[in-house]
């Protein structure tokens, strides 16, 4: 089976999963975006370890799965929601310590004291201690908080089960991935000048201002027929504006990660997916794209 035949087959199959998880939401979708977290930061060590760099694998993937689970504790229920979701009727859950999760610019203060309280106890002085503490550092915000931007979108957009919340969730999703698409199809028809031969040598300038492109037409594309129908309309200029930076952020995403692998030498994070590479590899633009996402629907009152 070819390798574009591959990608295909399990965008199929991937899309409408990533429809239902969005449309029912709540804590479904905590978990589903903490284990990707999980499985990103492993593949992020596993780039670190490649270069002779030792994290505490077990503290990184650990604080990346929490990132969403809290994030979803600080937005979505309440203890009788969490209650209901876990299938214990209606009852409240006695001491559910929500005020905790308002304290989160403090928690996310303690990361670092954690984790470089963990380095001195694991890592000696021969074992790159500073260069093991700043990738089990910088893991938990890579993997884990800046995809949990899409709860954040998810629950200021609508309540669960509601259309019109769950097509301003997927528009992000949709710019990006027509951008990606579209950067590919102008690379490889236009060809010209590499955007960025030192990270990514397959990459062209034309195909990178066709990525810009796609993320245009998808944002105008999908407002009339996703988000009008589903009665969340958004001005058309906005949605413009919209895909326009995503397309400029998604791209910056990709070349970040590239910049990662580049330096282990490998062409693919993991082979988890078939013909698409790892975790890493399918989300690395979406790492950008969702905060930035969130921030723009927050300043055109969309959220």
């Amino acid at each position: 089976m070819s390798n574009n035949l591959t990608r295909v087959l399990v965008a199929a199959v991937a899309i409408p999963l990533v429809i239902l998880i969005i449309w029912v939401g709540g804590l479904a979708a905590a978990l589903v975006v903490a284990l990707l977290a999980g499985l990103g930061a492993r593949e992020l060590f596993d780039l670190s370890r490649s270069n002779g760099v030792k994290p505490l694998a077990g503290l990184g993937i650990g604080l990346s799965v929490c990132a969403p689970l809290a994030t979803w504790a600080l937005l979505g229920p309440t203890s009788g929601d969490l209650a209901r979701s876990v299938g214990l009727g209606g009852a409240d859950l006695p001491g559910l310590p929500l005020w905790l999760f308002a304290q989160w610019p403090l928690l996310l203060a303690m990361v670092p004291p954690l984790v470089l309280t963990a380095t001195l106890l694991r890592r000696s002085a021969e074992e790159r201690p500073l260069e093991a503490a700043a990738v089990t550092t910088f893991a938990p915000f890579y993997c884990g908080i800046l995809p949990s931007a899409i709860l954040v979108i998810r629950y200021g957009a609508g309540p669960s089960r509601e259309w019109g919340a769950v097509w301003l969730t997927l528009m992000p999703l949709a710019i990006t991935w027509l951008c990606d698409s579209f950067a590919m199809w102008g690379g490889k028809l236009i060809g010209g000048p590499k955007l960025a031969p030192a990270v990514s040598p397959g990459k062209t300038r034309a195909g990178g201002g066709a990525g810009l492109a796609g993320g245009v037409v998808a944002a105008l594309v999908f407002v009339p027929v996703f988000l009008v129908p589903a009665g969340r309309p958004v001005p058309l200029v906005q949605a413009a504006i919209i895909g326009l930076v995503l397309g400029v952020v998604a791209q910056v995403g990709d070349l970040a990660e590239s910049l990662f692998k580049r330096e282990a030498k490998v062409k693919d994070s993991s082979h988890l997916i078939p013909g698409h590479g790892g975790v890493l590899d399918r989300l690395d633009s979406l790492y950008f794209v969702l905060p930035v996402a969130a921030l723009l629907y927050r300043a055109f009152g969309i959220l």
